[in-house]
């Protein structure tokens, strides 16, 4: 297709260890280059010169990290989209063959049709703060496992090497933990944020940490999208006349994870919660459906609390 000066560029990028697969729609041109320091320098000059209306890449486990630094440095518009999206728009379109090339084809074809708003890239500090909190989940989920373990093994030597791991990695904790300290109080806006979060009954320190580094969105968008954005919004699943149950599915995963047990804790001392939940099941609704929808209310005013940037109030 010949390219037209007033038309609109979309670019879909797909990510590997060494390479770069590029497609711009609607021109259907393909090229690729390796994922180095060249390949960085000439897919920004390349792009930079069509100045394109959206650029869109998957998260690949870390790979696109530096190819969307190297863009979004650039000051090119720019989304990272999570690859199940991708391969459903595909899915949806009729496309089901998969390589590189069709995935990078795919990604055009869905920064053209679907239009994701560009967002900012966290600054390296979010981005190192993210790291230290993803971290700290890693090693609290190695001790419940060793500790599985070590409850479990019968064998002397292998009970010593299983303590011995166990102490290195509460070691490792504890001095993370100080990384974390460090780096949330020593950044006032992280210290406010941190402050504010954990005045609401049930929200401790873990959980207001893994909010401001997994979440920094919290407090810009209104009570839907956050919702939408963390997964626990109900979806409609209506036909016609039939009325399916409401669902929450997708959204950040982890986020979810760090307000669960808050909100148990919050259902308990916090009263705004704990009427909504005895309400929800007085009704005759399911503890998990009170519980995500507690969730959910937790995280509208949390939302709410950073926005207005006002501490918890006792109603």
């Amino acid at each position: 297709m010949e390219r037209s000066p007033a038309a609109p560029t979309f670019v879909g990028i797909d990510v590997a260890k060494d390479r770069l697969d590029v497609h711009l729609r609607p021109w259907g041109e393909t090229f690729a280059l390796s994922r180095d320091g060249a390949g960085l320098e000439a897919l920004v000059e390349r792009l930079g010169a069509l100045a394109p209306a959206l650029v869109v890449l998957e998260a690949t486990g870390g790979f696109e990290v530096a190819v969307a630094g190297a863009l979004a440095a650039a000051g090119l518009p720019l989304v990272v989209v999570n690859p199940r999206q991708i391969r459903d728009f595909a899915r949806a379109t009729g496309r089901l063959a998969k390589s590189d090339r069709l995935d990078a084809e795919a990604s055009a074809r869905f920064a053209e049709a679907v239009r994701p708003a560009p967002r900012a890239l966290p600054s390296a500090a979010a981005q190192a703060l993210g790291e230290l909190v993803a971290r700290r989940r890693q090693l609290v989920e190695m001790i419940t496992s060793e500790g599985q373990r070590r409850r479990q093994t019968r064998e002397a030597r292998l009970q010593r090497r299983l303590e011995a791991h166990l102490t290195w990695l509460h070691k490792e904790l504890a001095a993370l933990e100080t990384d974390l300290d460090d780096a949330i109080r020593g950044t006032p806006a992280w210290r406010a944020a941190e402050d504010l979060l954990a005045s609401v009954p049930g929200i401790g320190k873990t959980s207001a940490r893994t909010l401001i580094a997994e979440l920094p969105e919290l407090g810009s968008l209104d009570r839907r999208k956050i919702a939408a954005l963390v997964g626990v919004a109900p979806i409609n699943r209506d036909s016609g006349a039939f009325r399916g149950r409401r669902m929450v599915m997708g959204g950040r995963a982890s986020v979810r994870t760090a307000l669960y047990m808050p909100t148990l804790t919050a259902i308990r001392h916090n009263p705004a919660l704990q009427a909504l939940y005895q309400r929800l099941i007085g009704r005759g609704r399911p503890a998990k459906v009170a519980i995500t929808a507690c969730m959910r209310k937790l995280l509208v005013i949390l939302n709410a609390i950073l926005r207005d940037h006002r501490p918890w109030q006792t109603p």
